[in-house]
């Protein structure tokens, strides 16, 4: 598949990258590094770059890459250790940002050399074909941000601010004036899990206390909170108000020089600055874009400061946010200038409750119409470091559920698809390795990814110890990506056939899902089986908005495993009638 041309989508491939490599198989809760592991950048060999590349990948989203709090000792490099206190897990959050002018000292072999290391895995993904996303966490920073890599003239966040007030234009945090921070208490939580610690007090010195990341005011936060992150201040006022130009509605309809334009010269709160030099110090180093977290608890004017900078400096920049309020949806991809945001309240969850057998797939089809003016820009996915895996008991219990439901995420629309690493394999997340539960593969803690480990098979990457069932997932995905990233009838029209063929009185049903991409002419037809008993004669009607690119007869060629399917003549169009096993699906080209 490697060698197609790519005519299709975007897909882009998240690894969290201190367990990609891990072989480590120890799984010790709340292990130290030494116990179970860690993966490397130089674990990005030729190799693993090639089986990446092979689920159809454009994109590599390297999470974990900045440098963030962790308990690791680095102090021989001149690197401050971080209190546990203000640590969630014993590797730390890669949301907890402590210096963004380097990387994390974890993933390199020579620490002393981390940044040296990422360029050269920056420039093993470009020479494999794919392209580099980073995280840039505009929101918040870690309690204790200190870099000790900041170019010449860059001060660190908070280093100039004026702590003797709650909120000034450009202070970079919110102070909780007079008091002290308190590290937040909770009955059935101990600081690594009770492991001793020379930090590990219940005591970390803050005066006067910072907001917390979530927002929380309060110099001693909830153990619920971002309680290991400061909020960064963009000019809000604590009322709500805002201490910057609002942009003009008419700013949706322009171009990115335009809103350049509209930000030269203004006095704008410091923080805007700190973080723009930060995204343009990356794209120096050849970064090709980056995923925003939390975005939507930036104001979408910074935004439209910042992308329009990026685009200024690399038409190209991949801009990924995290947004989860689909009333400012089209605020931040119009006024905000984002290429595209998670899909997540709307199709994931409406998609998630389908796999249960809780929802219908009427309701996909409505929830997806309902996004159709910017389904190109609405990111589909079905795993990512924040959701749990389809094979958890939680979320479906097998990973052959996420078959039906891969299949219609990533060829439904022309908007990127995004894979989680060792969705491919059906990883489960049942690790219990220290702070939080099971269900999704911790980003807080040392861990070996074991249906990950076996398909690595010691640095091959070819499967070698998968089993079986593993295998045949692994294919499937090939299958499906492979379709998503080449056939450019992914980027045409989609046209569902699930209502017609509801109306057909025959076995198709609520728990299945057929549809049609079309473009000049050519196109391809998907049937998905969300159900797990089989399905006979289920009949689909392909409605007349493209009956004329047809003829009596005409045989349907197929694109995955199964054979292909001839079209019957009908009043007004034409039926296709397929039988589906359990958890099926069928592609047919034409």
């Amino acid at each position: 598949m490697t060698s197609e041309k790519r005519e299709g989508k975007a897909v882009v491939y998240q690894v969290f990258t201190r367990l990609f490599g891990n072989t480590n198989s120890t799984n010790k809760p709340w292990g130290t590094i030494e116990d179970n592991g860690v993966g490397k950048f130089e674990d990005f060999t030729p190799e693993a770059l090639e089986s990446i590349k092979a689920l159809g990948t454009s994109h590599i989203w390297f999470t974990g890459v900045p440098h963030h709090a962790l308990v690791n000792d680095y102090s021989e490099y001149g690197i401050s250790n971080d209190d546990p206190d203000v640590i969630k897990g014993r590797a730390g959050s890669p949301y907890a940002v402590k210096d963004y002018y380097n990387v994390n000292p974890d993933l390199a072999t020579d620490p002393a050399k981390r940044l040296e290391e990422f360029e050269a895995l920056i420039a093993r993904t470009h020479a494999a074909g794919m392209k580099v996303i980073i995280d840039i966490v505009p929101n918040h920073v870690a309690r204790d941000y200190t870099s000790l890599s900041a170019p010449e003239g860059v001060s660190d966040f908070g280093e100039n601010d004026d702590t003797s007030v709650e909120y000034a234009k450009n202070n970079n945090f919110y102070y909780v004036v007079g008091e002290a921070f308190k590290v937040p208490q909770a009955d059935n939580y101990q600081v690594l899990g009770g492991n001793p610690h020379p930090l590990a007090d219940g005591k970390f010195e803050e005066v006067p206390a910072k907001w917390t990341g979530n927002g929380a005011r309060a110099a001693q936060p909830d153990i619920n909170d971002w309680y290991e992150t400061v909020k960064v201040n963009y000019g809000v006022k604590p009322d709500g108000s805002y201490d910057f130009p609002v942009l003009p509605d008419n700013y949706s309809e322009k171009d990115y020089a335009a809103h350049a334009a509209f930000w030269e010269g203004k006095a704008l709160p410091d923080s805007w600055f700190k973080f723009r030099d930060i995204a343009h110090y990356w794209l120096d180093k050849g970064v090709d874009g980056f995923r925003y977290d939390m975005a939507e608890m930036v104001p979408v004017e910074f935004w439209s400061f910042l992308n329009s900078s990026i685009k200024q400096k690399n038409a190209n920049a991949f801009l990924l946010a995290e947004v989860y309020q689909p009333d400012k949806y089209r605020a931040y991809l119009h006024k905000g200038k984002m290429d595209y945001l998670y899909d997540k309240v709307g199709f994931y969850d409406t998609l998630k409750s389908i796999m249960q057998g809780t929802g219908e797939v009427s309701d996909l089809v409505a929830i997806h119409n309902e996004v159709s003016d910017i389904a190109p820009s609405m990111l589909h996915f079905l795993e990512n470091h924040d959701e749990q895996r389809i094979a958890s008991p939680d979320f479906a219990g097998s990973a052959e559920k996420g078959k039906p439901a891969l299949a219609v995420s990533a060829l439904i629309s022309s908007s990127p698809t995004l894979l989680y690493f060792g969705q491919d394999v059906g990883e489960d997340g049942s690790e219990e390795t220290g702070f939080g539960d099971p269900t999704r593969t911790s980003i807080f803690d040392y861990v070996g990814v074991p249906a990950h480990q076996r398909f690595m098979n010691e640095g091959a990457f070819d499967g070698g110890q998968s089993t079986e069932e593993e295998k045949s997932l692994r294919q499937f995905y090939e299958q499906v990506m492979a379709i998503a990233a080449t056939n450019s009838a992914v980027t045409g029209e989609f046209i569902s056939l699930h209502k017609d063929s509801l109306n057909n009185n025959s076995s198709y049903s609520e728990r299945q899902f057929a549809f049609a991409r079309v473009k000049d002419n050519h196109g391809f037809i998907v049937v998905a089986n969300f159900d797990t008993v089989p399905v006979n004669n289920a009949v689909l009607t392909l409605s007349s908005d493209f009956s004329n690119t047809f003829s009596a007869n005409q045989e349907l060629l197929p694109l995955l495993d199964h054979t292909g399917v001839t079209l019957q003549d009908k009043e007004n169009g034409y039926n296709i009638t397929v039988d589906l096993q359990p958890l099926e699906t069928k592609v047919f080209a034409f």
